[in-house]
This record gives C-alpha cells, sequence and structure tokens, in this order.
C-alpha cells in the first residue's frame, strides 16, 4: 500500500527495486541541478512506460465519432462546438484514460529518429476507418510529426508537436510547440489549434500524475475561435482537470461578449452556457463515451523503423519488470543512434524523413494564425508559422 505525503500526494518511494533506488536518487539530483532541455536526461527503467511517445499521437482520434461530428452540422458555431467536444475528448484520451486506473504516469520513451507508428482506428457509431500515420522528424529537439486521415467524412489532421521541458520547484513543465490544422475538404474549412502545457507532478514521490495549465486556441477559417484556459486542483475551480472554453467571433466588440461557453473537468463532466444565460446544459461526460476499436499490424509485419519494433526488446523486459534488461536494451538502442548520427556527420549526410517535409510560412498555418493574432492582441505568440506537412498530396 502506498503512503500519503502531508500534502495528500502518494509516495510509492519505498515501491522502487532496490537495485534501482541509487537511479532514482541520482535522477532526483539530476533534476534539481540541471538547467535546460530536460528530454536528454535519462529516466530510470521502473519510470519508464512500455511505449514510446511517437504513439501518443494516436489518441487525437481515438474518439473518431466525435471526430467526424466536426462535419456534419451546416451550422458553423455548432460545427465549432462539435470541434471543442472532439479536442475535450482528446484531451481526456492522451492525459487520463491512457493512464490504467489505479496505476501512475510513467515516462514514454523519447523517440529515436525516424521512428513511425502506423494504425487505424475502426469505424465508431459510422464514423468509417481513421488512418494514423507518424513519423519522428527531429531528436534534438524532439519533434513528432503526423497525419491523421478520414476519407468517408472528408478530415485530415496534420501537424506536429514537440516537448520543451523545465523543471520548476517539485514540478515538470512540458511547453507543448507546434500547431496542427485539421481541413474539412467537403466543407472547404480549416481550423488551427494549438496544445496547452503540461506540469508532471509527484515525480519526488515516484508517483507522478499529470495536470494541464495555461491557455490553447482553436481559429476557425470561418471567423470563429476559441480560448480554453486550464486550471489545476487548488486554484479557480477547486478541482482537478478544470477547464474553461469561451467561443467568440473574430473582431467582436468586448473581450466580455460571447457565443457560448464551455466549462467543467476535460477528465470527467462539462457543461455548455450560451451568453446571456443563466442556466447551463450538459456538454459532455467523457466517461459515457466508448473508444474506436484499434488495429496495429503484427510485430512481424511491422517495419525496422517502426515504433514497436525498435523498442520490442525494451517493452518485453519493462512487462517482465525486469528493469535492469530493459535499461540495457535501452541503452543498446540509444547507443546506436548515437552512432548512426556520427557517421552520417562523418560524411557530411543529412537526414531527411521519410513521410513529412518542413514548410516555413505554410499558407493555411500563416491565415490562421494571423486572424487569431489579430484578435486576441499579444496572447498569442507561436514560435514558428510553419508546419511538418505530409508529402504526397492528400
Amino acid at each position: 500500500m502506498s503512503a500519503s505525503t502531508e500534502s495528500g500526494e502518494v509516495n510509492n518511494v519505498d515501491k522502487i527495486p532496490t537495485e534501482q533506488k541509487g537511479a532514482f536518487h541520482s535522477f532526483l539530483k539530476s533534476l534539481a541541478s540541471f538547467s535546460g532541455d530536460l528530454s536528454s536526461l535519462t529516466c530510470p527503467a521502473f519510470l519508464l512506460a512500455p511505449v514510446s511517445l511517437i504513439e501518443y499521437s494516436e489518441y487525437w482520434t481515438q474518439q473518431s465519432d466525435l471526430f467526424t461530428d466536426i462535419t456534419k452540422s451546416n451550422d458553423e458555431v455548432e460545427r465549432m462546438i462539435a470541434f471543442v467536444k472532439w479536442f475535450i475528448s482528446y484531451l481526456n484520451a492522451s492525459y487520463s484514460r491512457r493512464v490504467p486506473k489505479g496505476e501512475w504516469e510513467k515516462k514514454p520513451y523519447n523517440p529515436v529518429l525516424g521512428e513511425q507508428f502506423k494504425m487505424c482506428w475502426g469505424d465508431l457509431e459510422g464514423s468509417g476507418e481513421t488512418d494514423v500515420l507518424v513519423e519522428q522528424v527531429s531528436h534534438h529537439p524532439p519533434v513528432t510529426g503526423f497525419r491523421i486521415k478520414n476519407d468517408k467524412h472528408g478530415l485530415i489532421l496534420n501537424g506536429h508537436t514537440g516537448q520543451k521541458t523545465r523543471f520548476s520547484g517539485t514540478s515538470l513543465i512540458v511547453d507543448q510547440v507546434g500547431q496542427s490544422i485539421v481541413s474539412s475538404m467537403n466543407r472547404d474549412e480549416t481550423y488551427l489549434l494549438t496544445c496547452p502545457s503540461i506540469t508532471v507532478n509527484g515525480i519526488w514521490y515516484a508517483a507522478p500524475y499529470v495536470e494541464l495549465l495555461g491557455t490553447s486556441y482553436i481559429q476557425s477559417s470561418n471567423g470563429l475561435y476559441c480560448s480554453i484556459e486550464y486550471t489545476s486542483r487548488g486554484w479557480i475551480s477547486g478541482e482537478k482537470n478544470h477547464f474553461k472554453c469561451y467561443l467568440r467571433r473574430n473582431g467582436a466588440g468586448s473581450s466580455k461578449e460571447y457565443i457560448c461557453k464551455m466549462e467543467g473537468q476535460w477528465s470527467g463532466k462539462s457543461t455548455i452556457t450560451k451568453y446571456g444565460h443563466k442556466t447551463s446544459e450538459p456538454f459532455l461526460d467523457v466517461s459515457q463515451l466508448t473508444p474506436a476499436p484499434m488495429h496495429v499490424k503484427d510485430l512481424e509485419e511491422q517495419g525496422e523503423m517502426e515504433s514497436r519494433k525498435i523498442w520490442q526488446k525494451v517493452s518485453e523486459a519493462i512487462r517482465a519488470n525486469d528493469t535492469n534488461l530493459a535499461g540495457i536494451e535501452k541503452s543498446k538502442i540509444e547507443n546506436q543512434k548515437r552512432e548512426e548520427r556520427t557517421a552520417r556527420q562523418a560524411n557530411g549526410q543529412e537526414w531527411e524523413p521519410n513521410y513529412f517535409h518542413w514548410i516555413d510560412e505554410e499558407p493555411t498555418v500563416v491565415t490562421l494564425q494571423r486572424m487569431l493574432a489579430s484578435t486576441v492582441k499579444g496572447k498569442y505568440n507561436p514560435p514558428t508559422n510553419g508546419n511538418w506537412v505530409f508529402k504526397n498530396p492528400m
């Protein structure tokens, strides 16, 4: 049974395997003294999840029914509301439902350069199949490109995400950089979306858990935008995983005016309230959602650069609770990739992704960024106006 700290956090330090305690304390010392990008630090094997971070891109459309609902209404406001509902379901899938009940957040592997992940979400409530293709397009800094496509409803999600990690107090802060574009081909409509920052608490007690913070945005080509504010336990709402989303029109008058407000827990229930109304209506209850069926090829059918093939021995060791073997196998992969990088540098070779290419000043990104920036006035300062775009015609 886990102990608790004075602040109520669970303390799992006594559960750390004896052979890993030294590595854990060394890891904590590194955190306390490190400055810069923490992604380069080596995490103790017992804190690793048997999965690569690249697979987390699958959660974008785990609720393929809500993803395809974006296209259904003929009303642009209703389509934006449907977009927010899908986005909240993604947050829940990626940061809450993903962690098995009774377990704690564990660190996924840092994807190696060129690592790939391919899968398909099956039909859910008439959604049709949704294909997911992901590739690690940069290792330093870590950046993942993804293309998610649903042919039946004419939807494409193409974007990239990177992580800038830093240590603050007793928490790990992960700023998610990059942006994504959702294209509704049948509606000739596009959406730009950004992601919130992540705070990982409980590391000192070997019981990590995730909360979201900051503000993310959704900007549509139809002149509607959303700002979503995230707060953690003990702040305004007094509940964990709280969000508040305002849907507004670009160029509207007072910032206090809005079309509607969606508020609640991104990991639980939320409500929607129209402007000027005192009563709220149910918006989303993520506990009632059923994920789409997931299809991934068997290991023997996967290519050498596919994620589960690369990390197979590490994952097998972690699942067998052999943290020592997991650490050895993980080091073999990391050392091999360092040698490959050194060889490329010696030969003057430039590595290129297989599926994506970088487009600076990407037209759709630039247009939507300008629409958003001119409205929120200094609150939105994207680090780049480009995107990792899928190479083949979509």
